[in-house]
């Protein structure tokens, strides 16, 4: 990929341990032991106006600066070249019952549940997606391309894939909500269902390709987090100011790397005062990130029995774990565990009460929230945002089980 097609203040990929920094956009060009132990977009800090790059306007055709792109002085590659379906400026929802509940000064909800196909998880894979797309316009082969999930980024993968006119396989456990394996299919994506759980999904895919491929998994590929910042970003330029907490629903660990991420290289041009504290909010069933803070550790040990109904929650060794600990430790945050029938009740109390849906997943950021207050977290002068990771017609069986549960 030739420098031309990345913009101003991308500086290359660099490595996580060594901190060497290549100058070039395609990580297949990167040694594999670099790769595998993980790339990350640098980008000079110093040509970034922060004005501009928060200020820049939200309309526009989708890839040229709607949406996420908007914010593209700070990704590896220009809003014009973007593999985009206008991703991004989702709601900030305020949400006064919450505030009172909580008793802090402000809550708001990041509806991410609005992104295309419904998932926080369509802004890495946009960005990831132009990265793969740029290849094979340059006449690299680069299909097929393939990611394990637990049901959202295949099928974000799928739709990106598609609006790309590449070949993309999900490998996804059998316990993969419908909707992702029926839409996976109808953007035009192949799937693979592995009986077990994510782990058989993730050991399946070289197990069953027989032939090269382009890994689109979390951290695989280095686009797919640093897409994820530019949540950031939006709570920015939308509040004013940086929030004072960010509670994030938890699995792999990429989106909390990624809205640290994105703080971090705010405060790193003068756009905000200080990093906000991000909090990784986990089911008790499968908690190796918030069990690895508890603990003191710098990157969690495998989850022995992951026992969660969240499906996008259980990920038992996340590939983004040690990133995770280091984001809520660096912002001085924390992580709980929270469990399962907290979540589903608190995606059903916010449903029924400030209108938005909110999926399985997404529950996780209120009941950690909550959780916080009784261990008396808050001083109560704060604003917080919840992440609201993906949508409620995402889980809609799980949810209304959990009122089936009740007798309702």
């Amino acid at each position: 990929m030739e420098s031309t097609e990345t913009t101003t203040a991308f500086r290359g990929l660099e490595s996580r341990a060594s901190g060497r920094v290549h100058e070039t956009a395609d990580p297949t060009t990167v040694s594999a032991d670099e790769q595998a132990r993980g790339l990350d977009p640098a980008y000079d800090y110093g040509a970034v106006d922060p004005e501009t790059l928060l200020g820049s306007p939200r309309d526009g055709p989708a890839g040229t600066g709607r949406g996420h792109w908007r914010f593209d002085a700070l990704l590896p590659f220009p809003a014009d070249a973007a593999i985009s379906a206008g991703e991004g400026a989702t709601p900030l929802v305020p949400t006064e019952r919450l505030a009172d509940e909580l008793d802090v000064d402000a809550v708001y909800v990041k509806d991410e549940g609005r992104n295309p196909t419904g998932t926080v998880l369509d802004r890495g894979l946009s960005v990831a997606l132009t990265a793969v797309a740029a290849r094979a316009e340059a006449g690299e082969d680069v299909e097929p391309l393939a990611c394990a999930s637990p049901g959202n980024a295949g099928q974000s993968m799928a739709a990106y894939a598609g609006r790309a006119d590449l070949r993309s396989y999900a490998f996804v456990p059998s316990r993969c909500a419908f909707s992702n394996k029926a839409m996976t299919n109808v953007h035009g994506g192949d799937m693979r269902v592995v009986g077990g759980r994510f782990p058989d999904a993730a050991d399946a895919v070289d197990e069953q390709l027989e032939t090269e491929y382009t890994d689109l998994a979390e951290f695989a590929t280095p686009y797919r987090h640093d897409g994820v910042k530019t949540l950031a970003f939006e709570l920015v330029a939308d509040l004013g100011d940086a929030p004072d907490v960010v509670v994030v629903p938890t699995g792999s660990g990429e989106v909390v790397a990624g809205v640290y991420k994105g703080f971090a290289e705010l405060e790193r041009v003068g756009a905000i005062d200080a990093v906000p504290k991000v909090v990784a909010a986990q089911a008790a069933g499968c908690a190796p990130i918030a069990a690895a803070v508890e603990r003191g550790l710098d990157e969690p040990e495998p989850w022995e029995t992951p026992d969660t109904i969240c499906g996008e929650l259980e990920i038992a060794d996340p590939a983004g774990g040690a990133a995770a600990v280091e984001a809520v430790r660096e912002s001085g945050g924390t992580a709980v565990g929270v469990e399962d029938e907290d979540i589903l009740a608190s995606a059903v109390a916010v449903a029924q009460n400030e209108v938005m849906e909110m999926g399985a997943t997404g529950g996780a950021a209120p009941a950690g929230a909550w959780a916080l207050k009784e261990d008396g977290f808050f001083d109560g002068d704060e604003t917080v945002v919840l992440i609201n990771s993906d949508a409620g017609l995402k889980t809609p069986d799980v949810l209304r089980s959990h009122l089936m549960g009740q007798g309702i």
